[in-house]
């Protein structure tokens, strides 16, 4: 089939379902030749296009400088200058290399000229001498060489050369997804590095990712592409890939592989690139889990198998003994399980003192000198919370709960010659339900989370499980990025992420554009994984909640539909797989949830149009196969095969169901003749030939909306219809008509004839089928003081998003900032900074939020506060805030979720936790709500008031309006 025709095909189809909202004009012109360039000759070391007589010539007519190799370089770096070779010829549409341009490259220690240069003053080495894995690029003049002028990059080790390459290579338009996500090269004609010098290097020491929970996606892929599967030439495409992205190590795939077991020629492979090769957090000493199955004798049990233990690991460890190495040391028990009940300390202690033991007999050094990580996973934790005492040289890798909080760090300013790092989660196979299908990680969420991790000191290993690779493209370069230059972001600049990194894959003409598509998506992903959704998640009757959340998604589609047309077709599929493909996807998702939940509440209240809706979920689920189907066989030419093949429909509990299950439909016996119902925003109740009393919600005219009536039939045959009133205020936009299956009766306020406080009202409906129903309405019409500035009531209840706050009180010691975005509404606020000491709400200079609220009369009220699942990571009984309303003391409140708890496991599933307390104020008016800062950590997402318990929504109510928007 012909790739662009089928894509129509499947596009018409997409926008049969999409909302009827237009996207914004995008401006179509294709991307230029310089757009995913630099242009900017005034920083040191710049790509530009243009030369301003002091630059280097890289590529000139499209011929690339070569490059000259100085002194003995290790393997990596061959490796690389092969590579970044290629890139350049890649770059300049040429296969030539030009003879009077070099790019010199040398590593300290091994390189005559690069001493050579030093020492004449030409280039300044200080900056990276002894550092682990930095690098120089200079612009130099006159090198002695017969040369006028040279690029110089020069590495303090084999690494850091690599890395100053690859940097090089990714400035001139090489993305490190140039392979694994088909971004494409733009060809330049003439290229230039600007004059002076510039150097960097890492913060983190190691940096990496897990290839975790690969079957049936990762699996599938490697085995159709790789004769020898999981062996050297997979594992050079994922090595190149993270060199790329200037990160240093990897756990490789586990379930059912052993990376040194499976093909002899993994162990110079890692040698020759430079990529450190560990194994996880349960794979001790060298040896893959598996392996125990091939060559285990007996039990996985220290207790009683030590002997025959000591000899698999101490095969492990001959194994990789040349080899730079970071030795997972420790134990856990067959199967990614639990060792023991219960933490039995000495016997821990015991496996990791003969393991150093192995180690030093294999390697003939103190274990010391030998780098080991003991991962403080799930159950491992309990033995550092109990005083495990581990040697200072291991690093202690502390773990995140698997859905991205981090359970525990090191006591901040505290030291430890092994150091302390973080095991991450972008993917997860187990409670409360896997998630691996699509990126749901917002990277707000992972700055939070990583930044508290280094000002604590965990900074020495960042590695991060990333499921099958595909399709957490995004989230890996922003977690290997800021692995490598944690300054370079800040709590305001993570937002521009998205557009920097849109701007390497797409250019600069539509970066933009295409980051806040990233950016949308990632967000409406977050808040709630898509394992996760079920029909009813989002509430069909409370505050249009389903509504809004499917035209929140389909706006997305009309965007990336329309931004994909601008895009030149070379970014195509690129623009697929990391855009276009997983919104859509997504998506449909949602309409299949929603559509299913329709059909399942029309068919409880006898609507006919729930047989619509039954046939409705067959074509969205229909639709999921196709949209697998296009990224399996479409995209790059059927080149991502199986990618797409995680199921994702129909969870009934953690695991996965072995297909996509469509959700359950009801199809109804539709009579000839039906009688006329009604149905109202805010219930789920309907009525039916005039039976029951029907309430409109609670509206005011500050907020004017809340009121949808719903008239629908339950038979084939059309009914007429009119509908009256009597209430002063309230005008029907229609008064009558003919109803085939459903409609929507409309009115409007008419505020001037409404007065000051609750008016009430009746709506008269009647039907030709001989229904009379009364429909309740009540309208509060507030009556304005313009000294006012808080929050008025929406239908009764307040709810602010955290970034709302009227006042916000620093003090010398912390400062309350907005986190842009990490909220399932609207934007989070926290303290910074993350180590400061606890505040007293009591003191005079107590930090807090402030929120006014206008109530409408005295009385208790709920108050629901709702924060980011963060855990307590100083291990110190949970994370305290404090909420007071006017002069009233502060009332101190806690949380601590504990993993594969109930509490923990709603927190997660709802990327939220509520935490629910009540106030009492004597007398109407504006009040003002403060809330304390007490521990660090604590991430304010969402303040709700109401009189009354709040009816079940997944998001909450809409927000409210404050009084100061409303004044001329």
């Amino acid at each position: 089939m012909n790739k662009s025709m089928n894509y129509l095909a499947l596009a018409s189809t997409l926008f049969l379902s999409a909302c009827t909202t237009q996207p914004a004009a995008i401006d179509a012109a294709p991307l230029s030749a310089d757009s995913v360039v630099g242009q900017d000759c005034a920083q040191p070391v710049g790509i530009c296009l243009s030369q301003d007589g002091q630059s280097f010539t890289l590529i000139e007519d499209g011929v690339p400088a070569s490059i000259e190799v100085d002194g003995t370089l290790d393997a990596p770096v061959m490796t690389a200058i092969n590579a970044v070779r290629d890139d350049l010829q890649a770059v300049g549409g040429n296969d030539a290399f030009a003879t009077d341009r070099k790019v010199l490259v040398g590593t300290i220690g091994s390189s005559p000229v690069l001493d050579e240069l030093e020492a004449r003053g030409l280039i300044d080495l200080s900056s990276i001498r002894d550092e682990w894995e930095g690098y120089v690029q200079a612009v130099i003049d006159a090198p002695d060489l017969g040369l006028d002028r040279a690029l110089v990059i020069a590495g303090s080790d084999a690494r850091g050369t690599v890395f100053g390459l690859y940097d090089l290579s990714e400035r001139i338009g090489v993305s490190p997804w140039h392979w694994w996500a088909d971004v494409p090269i733009i060809e330049q004609v003439d290229l230039y590095v600007s004059a002076g010098q510039t150097s960097a290097k890492p913060d983190v020491q190691y940096r990496g990712i897990f290839l975790n929970d690969e079957n049936p996606a990762l699996y599938g892929w490697v085995h159709e592409n790789y004769e020898d599967g999981f062996g050297d030439g997979f594992y050079e495409r994922v090595f190149e890939l993270i060199l790329r992205h200037k990160g240093n190590y990897i756990w490789p795939a586990m379930w059912g592989k052993a990376y040194y077991d499976d093909d002899p020629d993994n162990i110079a492979l890692a040698r020759n690139m430079g990529v450190v090769v560990g194994t996880s957090h349960h794979e001790p000493l060298g040896r893959a889990h598996v392996e125990w199955d091939r060559y285990g004798e007996g039990a996985w049990d220290y207790n009683v198998n030590a002997e025959f233990l000591q000899e698999f690991w101490h095969g492990g460890m001959e194994r990789m003994k040349d080899n730079e190495v970071l030795v997972t040391i420790g134990m856990r028990g067959d199967g990614d399980e639990a060792m023991t009940e219960g933490t039995a300390i000495d016997l821990l202690e015991r496996i990791v003192a003969d393991q150093r033991t192995i180690i030093e007999e294999v390697t003939d050094r103190p274990a010391s000198e030998t780098p080991q990580v003991w991962a403080l996973y799930k159950e491992v934790q309990d033995y550092y919370d109990q005083g495990m005492e581990v040697p200072d040289d291991v690093l202690l890798l502390f773990a995140d709960d698997n859905w991205g909080n981090i359970r525990r760090l090191p006591q901040p300013g505290s030291e430890r010659p092994g150091g302390y790092g973080v095991y991450y989660h972008f993917d997860y196979v187990g409670g409360p339900r896997n998630y691996k299908w699509l990126n749901t990680t917002q990277i707000e969420r992972v700055y939070e989370q990583m930044h508290t991790a280094r000002e604590y000191g965990a900074d020495r290993l960042w590695i991060v499980n990333v499921g099958d690779l595909k399709p957490m493209e995004f989230p890996i370069s922003h977690f290997l990025d800021l692995a490598w230059d944690p300054e370079s972001q800040t709590v305001e600049s993570v937002p521009s992420y998205y557009t920097e990194w849109s701007k390497r894959q797409f250019g600069e003409t539509h970066g933009e554009e295409i980051g806040q598509l990233i950016k949308g998506y990632t967000r409406l992903n977050a808040r709630r994984k898509p394992e996760l959704i079920e029909p009813g998640t989002y509430s069909l009757t409370q505050f249009n909640e389903a509504a809004r959340v499917t035209e929140e998604w389909n706006d997305l589609v009309d965007h990336a539909n329309a931004m994909r047309d601008a895009l030149d077709p070379a970014f195509h599929d690129a623009f697929d797989q990391l855009v276009w493909w997983p919104m859509m996807a997504c998506a449909n998702l949602h309409d299949l949830y929603v559509a299913a939940e329709k059909n399942r509440l029309y068919a409880e209240q006898g609507r006919a149009t729930a047989n619509l809706w039954a046939d409705e979920v067959d074509r969205l689920f229909e639709r999921d196969a196709e949209l697998t189907d296009y990224y399996h066989t479409e995209i790059a030419d059927g080149k991502w095969n199986h990618f797409a093949s995680q199921t994702h429909i129909g969870y009934t509990y953690w695991q996965q169901p072995e297909q996509n299950n469509k959700p359950e439909t009801v199809r109804l016996d539709v009579p000839s003749d039906g009688r006329l119902g009604l149905a109202v925003l805010g219930s789920e109740m309907a009525s039916v030939g005039g039976e029951g009393t029907l309430s409109l919600p609670l509206m005011d005219t500050v907020h004017s909306d809340g009121g949808q009536i719903t008239l629908f039939n339950t038979g084939q045959t059309p009914i007429d219809w009119t509908a009256s009133t009597e209430m002063a205020g309230l005008r029907l936009l229609s008064a009558s008509g003919t109803l085939d299956d459903e409609a929507v009766l409309s009115f409007e306020f008419d505020e001037a004839a409404l007065s000051h406080g609750r008016n009430s009202g009746e709506i008269l409906v009647s039907g030709s089928d001989g229904t009379e129903q009364i429909l309740k309405v009540e309208i509060i019409k507030p009556d304005l003081d313009p000294s006012l500035t808080g929050y008025l009531p929406r239908g009764g209840i307040i709810a602010i998003d955290a970034e709302g706050y009227s006042e916000a009180l620093n003090n010398d010691a912390v400062e309350w900032t907005v986190i842009e975005g990490l909220s399932r509404t609207g934007s989070a606020v926290t303290s910074l900074p993350v180590t400061a000491e606890p505040s007293d709400p009591s003191a005079s200079d107590a930090p807090y939020l402030a929120y006014d609220l206008i109530l409408d009369e005295p009385g208790t009220y709920r108050l629901y506060v709702t924060v980011a699942p963060n855990l307590d990571t100083r291990g110190q009984g949970g994370l305290r805030f404090a909420t007071a309303v006017g002069n009233d003391a502060p009332d101190m409140h806690s949380f601590d979720l504990q993993p594969d708890t109930e509490g923990w496991n709603k927190a997660v599933s709802d990327y939220s936790h509520v935490i629910e307390t009540e106030f009492t104020v004597s007398e109407a008016g504006q009040h003002r709500l403060k809330f304390y800062r007490v521990d660090p950590g604590v991430v304010l997402q969402r303040i709700t008031v109401s009189p009354t318990e709040l009816p079940y929504s997944y998001l909450g109510p809409l927000p409210s309006q404050k009084m100061a928007y409303l004044q001329p």
